[in-house]
């Protein structure tokens, strides 16, 4: 029963950019000697490219030129050099498509990493962080905030990476032939990156929106899925679809603006670059036919048509990787939007647990408690050790006391108050009451799924926030009303209560919640594989399997939230009895709405708003005439 408000679509502000990109790179730092090789790979490529344009000018000027005007043309070195070429042009498609497999492999490495670490992290964080958020926009992080990164680290950063050596080594080359058509590029490529500048700047902010939108919409989509049933039964089809309507067209206007200015980075970019190839040809012949003199890295010299066609093609070079970090500059917004969000669950405080007594098997020798490695049946608590003293020992026996506890899932709303009671050893004490009175925070409470605001809960005598909150939980049995199967057997699923129970654990389990009779009559029994949180049970047969789950766990404390609400009357008849069984020498926590599950406990404790306004067993109850009675005989009923 989750408590607290939900909060769809919710994010923080972006955190600084250099931080995400700090983190994304310790991550790709596992990486280094791959990385090392694809820097290697992409310097090899990016020469390549400007060797190829530097040989038009050798070819024209020091072959084709002298060829044009000789009597009898001696091809043999211009074949040479073509020869050469190939070879160099060769090595850098080996280059290119060893970097490309690398990135392949180092991209999937470092999401595999976060994806990781991220599922890790999530099993930290307390129950208090999934009521606040959908569990759509949780999975939205594993789907397309890491695909996002997928994109921008197999193909945006080593297409940015080749751009930038590209551009240098073009820059270089350039200035190798001519500084006045160099000027000109780099005056042209300043206005280019002016206009990048402001079209990115405008998508940037769309790029995070969009992310933001799709991960309210995917939790919007799995909350719909998730109830279809409830949408049909109250025809709430139309008001369905206008809600999904409203997230549809937020993500639609942001991802509209977010690619609308990205897309025109292309064309534009490309356009001015054929601007830039016209001006070139124009400025260059209009220098070369005036005899101007040429100065470069090489020395002074005249522009020649070797000079200007080169030239030409290194402009090409130069401008393309432009374009194209102009045009991976949206995916990389968009990358880093879905690694913010990523790291923002990764940065989410996890449980906190102070904890330190533990628990152990033990076992009594010569009337002293020991802790043991042998399946005794008993358990104990074990202390540290304190002030240099020993290590003792308090044995489980399941005995709970809450004293004036109260709590609030909010700050400014107390949700229970002044709230005391106890349980013995194998007493069950019931809870009943209107929804929304406190029954299911009390269970949360002792779970620690929630920390008290004041008083006091104790465990056998212990504080409970002395108690590690995984062995409590482990101390305890849950059997919830809204069930939860998982992929896997009938077999698995009851384990999941205790992943070493041997199968003789699990049938015996199965037996005591009277759940062996319908199993052995599914397709391969206990065998079976159910899909779909079990939806080819009944409702009662996958209650029947949370039961034995809880069995086979052999807790001395049993917690059952609503347990036989889902069963029909008939089936709550033979699930009683197993779960008697189930009970029997158990401190038992039952919350139910169906009084006559309750008669025979040793306590019932009537909540009303937070509060406990009546307590006793059954028959004493009866006699005060008071909610209870009123509750039992049908005054009135629980909502």
């Amino acid at each position: 029963m989750n408590k607290g408000v939900k909060i769809r679509g919710k994010v923080s502000k972006p955190k600084d950019v250099k931080a995400t990109i700090s983190r994304l790179f310790k991550y790709v730092g596992a990486y280094r000697l791959r990385l090392l090789i694809v820097v290697l790979c992409i310097m090899v490529s990016a020469v390549v490219g400007v060797l190829g344009s530097m040989f038009i000018r050798t070819l024209i000027d020091d072959y084709i030129t002298p060829l044009l005007i000789t009597a009898n043309p001696d091809f043999s070195g211009l074949l040479t050099k073509l020869i050469q070429m190939a070879i160099i042009y060769a090595i850098g498609v080996l280059a290119g498509y060893l970097y490309n497999r690398l990135m392949a492999v180092l991209s999937q490495g470092v999401l595999h990493k976060i994806r990781s670490d991220m599922f890790s992290h999530m099993q930290t964080l307390p129950i208090r962080y999934f009521d606040a958020h959908s569990h759509g926009e949780v999975m939205s992080h594993y789907t397309n905030d890491a695909d996002t990164l997928r994109q921008m680290i197999a193909q945006a950063f080593p297409q940015v990476l080749s751009s930038i050596m590209t551009i240098v080594s073009v820059f270089f080359a350039m200035i190798s032939l001519s500084l006045w058509l160099t000027l000109l590029v780099l005056g042209f490529a300043g206005i280019m990156m002016f206009v990048v500048k402001k079209l990115s700047g405008k998508s940037g902010k769309y790029f995070v929106r969009q992310q933001q939108s799709l991960g309210a919409l995917n939790g919007y989509i799995e909350e719909m899925i998730n109830g279809q049933r409830v949408v049909k039964v109250f025809c709430h089809e139309e008001k369905a679809k206008e809600d999904f309507q409203q997230r549809n067209a937020d993500l639609c206007g942001n991802a509209t603006q977010a690619n609308k200015f990205a897309n025109i980075l292309g064309p534009i970019t490309n356009n001015m670059g054929h601007v830039l190839y016209v001006l070139l040809a124009i400025v260059g012949a209009a220098l070369g036919l005036a005899n101007v003199t040429n100065y470069s890295l090489s020395g002074v010299s005249t522009i020649t048509l070797g000079m200007i066609a080169s030239f030409l093609t290194l402009s090409r070079s130069f401008v393309m990787p432009l374009s194209q970090v102009a045009q991976q500059l949206s995916s990389i917004i968009m990358a880093l939007a879905g690694a913010e969000r990523i790291f923002t669950l990764m940065d989410e405080i996890s449980e906190e647990d102070e904890g330190y007594v533990t628990l152990v098997r033990a076992k009594y020798v010569d009337g002293v408690l020991t802790e043991t490695a042998e399946r005794t049946g008993l358990w104990a608590w074990k202390h540290p050790h304190t002030d240099g003293g020993d290590i003792t020992y308090t044995e489980l026996t399941g005995d709970i006391v809450l004293d004036d506890v109260d709590f609030g899932y909010t700050e400014d709303k107390t949700v229970l108050h002044n709230v005391s009671l106890y349980a013995k050893p194998g007493q069950k004490i019931a809870f009943v009451g209107a929804t929304g009175a406190g029954k299911t925070t009390i269970t949360n409470l002792i779970n620690r799924f929630y920390d008290i605001a004041d008083g006091k809960i104790r465990y056998d005598g212990i504080n409970i926030n002395k108690i590690k909150k995984n062995d409590l939980r482990h101390s305890l049995g849950v059997v919830l009303q809204d069930v939860n199967l998982f992929t896997g057997t009938v077999m698995d699923n009851i384990r999941y209560g205790k992943l070493d129970a041997t199968d003789a654990d699990c049938i015996r389990a199965a037996k005591l919640a009277n759940a062996d009779g319908f199993i052995r009559m599914l397709p391969d029994g206990y065998q079976t594989v159910l899909t779909g949180d079990g939806s080819g049970l009944s409702q009662g047969q996958r209650q029947l399997i949370s039961i034995a789950r809880a069995a086979v766990a052999d807790p001395p404390v049993m917690i059952l939230d609503e347990a036989t609400s889902s069963i029909d009357t008939r089936t709550e008849a033979i699930v009683q009895k197993g779960m008697d069984a189930l009970m029997h020498g158990r401190t038992v926590f039952v919350i139910a709405h169906r009084l006559s599950t309750v008669r025979n406990s040793d306590a019932i404790m009537v909540l009303d708003k937070g509060a406990i306004i009546e307590r006793g067993d059954h028959q004493s109850l009866i006699q005060q005439r008071g909610t209870y009675y009123r509750l039992y005989t049908g005054a009135f009923e629980l909502s």
